[in-house]
This record gives structure tokens, C-alpha cells and sequence, in this order.
């Protein structure tokens, strides 16, 4: 019997529909990840999973059919530390491709501003019970100082009731803070339940923006009606610091979304072609400074 870790997952429908909606010139989706093709960028040993190649070929004509022609590349834990997947995927986007990196809190100032210089425009910290913490809280909040001298910002992805310690505590940053998926709520216990009104007052403070990616693993049932409207109450809240993606290839889920779907549900959560244009172009612009393009 194999290992579950090495057991080949599909994460990604290849075949998604064409979406209905039609994006604005510059449209971003702020949150996907590579997965090899192993052959040539290998997977980490201690990987909780092994994914079915989806690399930077079948990711850029995934965003052609969507219409999206900006993008965020988020490093995954099944590579590890070893950015060099992403890093790739940057090169061959033409300056419309840009990342987010997995790194140890040790990281030294130097490996920041070599990552910065290929791309990356912060680092991401995991505190997921499915993925291995490498930090503690402290030890983030300590690497802050450096992020700053680099340029990047914090990304954080955690469980939901984290959010009542974390929270508080992610305010000490010495750098902008994303939140990840809506802090990982379950949509269908609705606004009122205090996991969700904890993530809304931390968007009180311009420190904090959050990905409002993600309603299809807080709301399990297509349509996602729940986590359209929880996306929507977010982007009413802090409409300068919310930022959209797809999640593809959507590791670590419960069912594979229609990619075109997750696009057309934008029609419910950014209603108008002004909000539309700050969650999918300003916003994105603002934070991740495509126009600088990379120097390394």
C-alpha cells in the first residue's frame, strides 16, 4: 500500500468552464501555487502530500481562459523552502507574475533581498493543523524588522479560532499583514459568529488586508452562497485592503472547484465595475508593485 504522502493527488479540474464575467485590463489573481512538474523541480521529503504535476505552463493558459492576466504565486509546503519553483514560474511571466516565499524564521537578510530581487513580495507562515508549523508567533513577528528592509510583507494562513490569539498579536508587525482565505471561517455559521467578527475589527487596523480567495473551502456547496456573502461583508468593511484568487490548484480541499465558476462568483461578490476593478487591479497594484517589475 503506498504512503499517503506519496500517493498522487489530482487538485485541479482540467477542464474548467469559461466564466461569464468579464474582467477588467490588469485583472490579478492573488493567490495560486505551482506544483512541479516533479521531473524537474522535485518535491519536499516531508511533504504531507504529493500533487499531480501543475506547473507554470498549465497555470498561464488556466488564466488565459479566465481572462487574468496578473498573478501571485504562492510557494507551497509540498516544495518546502526551495522557492525555485516559483521563482521559475516569475521568469517566464514577463513581469505579470510575481510571489509570496516559504522560508525559515532564520532566514538572513540576504536570502530576503535575493528573494525579493526574483519576485517575491512577501513570505507566508503557516499555523494549519494539515501543515507543519515552522514558527512560532514570536519568531515572526522578530523576522518583521528584516521583511521591512526587503520590501516584502507577512502572509499568514490559519485556523479560524486562531484568530482571538493571532490576531492581537500579528497587529505588532513591523509590515502589512494578509490573511489568508478569509482566516479559514466556516462561512455557513454566518457573520455573527465571533470567528468572523474577530477577522472583521482586525481590518480596523490598515495593517491588516485579507485574500477574500477561498469561498469554496469556507462554504463547501456550489454555489458558495455563503462564503460569497461573507467575501462581500469583507469587502464593504475594507474595500482598499481585500484582494481575490482562485486558489489553484486547490491542495488540501474537499472537492476540486470549477475554476470559471470561482471567477463568475465574483459578479456576486464585487457587484460593481468600480469595486471590481479595486478588488482584481488597485488593490493588487497597490500591494504588490507589479509596475516595479523585478530586478534580479
Amino acid at each position: 500500500m503506498s504512503h499517503p504522502a506519496t500517493t498522487v493527488v489530482q487538485t485541479y479540474d482540467p477542464t474548467p468552464s469559461t466564466p461569464r464575467l468579464r474582467l477588467p485590463p490588469g485583472a490579478c489573481d492573488s493567490h495560486v501555487h505551482v506544483f512541479g512538474p516533479a521531473a524537474e523541480f522535485a518535491f519536499a521529503p516531508q511533504r504531507s502530500f504529493t500533487p499531480a504535476d501543475a506547473g507554470k505552463a498549465t497555470l498561464f493558459a488556466l488564466h488565459r481562459q479566465l481572462g487574468i492576466s496578473r498573478c501571485v504565486i504562492v510557494q507551497s509546503a509540498c516544495h518546502g523552502f526551495d522557492n525555485a519553483v516559483v521563482e521559475d514560474a516569475i521568469a517566464a511571466g514577463g513581469g505579470n507574475y510575481l510571489g509570496v516565499a516559504l522560508v525559515p524564521h532564520t532566514v538572513d537578510s540576504r536570502e530576503l533581498r535575493r528573494l525579493a530581487g526574483a519576485g517575491m513580495r512577501g513570505v507566508r507562515f503557516n499555523f494549519m493543523k494539515h501543515l507543519a508549523s515552522t514558527a512560532s508567533v514570536d519568531d515572526v513577528l522578530a523576522l518583521t524588522p528584516h521583511l521591512a528592509d526587503a520590501g516584502m510583507h507577512l502572509q499568514v494562513h490559519f485556523e479560524s479560532s486562531l484568530v482571538h490569539t493571532l490576531g492581537p498579536r500579528l497587529a505588532e508587525s513591523a509590515v502589512p499583514v494578509v490573511i489568508d482565505h478569509m482566516g479559514r471561517v466556516d462561512a455557513t455559521l454566518g457573520a455573527g459568529h465571533p470567528d468572523f467578527a474577530a477577522l472583521e475589527r482586525l481590518l480596523d487596523n490598515p495593517l491588516f488586508h485579507v485574500k477574500v480567495s477561498g469561498i469554496d473551502r469556507i462554504d463547501a456547496t456550489p454555489p458558495y452562497a455563503h462564503g460569497i456573502r461573507l467575501a462581500r461583508r469583507l469587502l464593504e468593511r475594507a474595500p482598499e485592503r481585500c484582494l481575490w484568487g482562485t486558489d489553484w490548484p486547490h491542495p488540501n480541499h474537499t472537492h476540486v472547484p470549477d475554476d470559471g465558476r470561482l471567477v463568475d462568483a465574483l459578479a456576486g461578490i464585487a457587484p460593481t465595475p468600480s469595486v471590481l476593478q479595486a478588488l482584481l487591479v488597485d488593490n493588487p497594484e497597490r500591494l504588490y508593485r507589479f509596475s516595479q517589475g523585478i530586478s534580479g
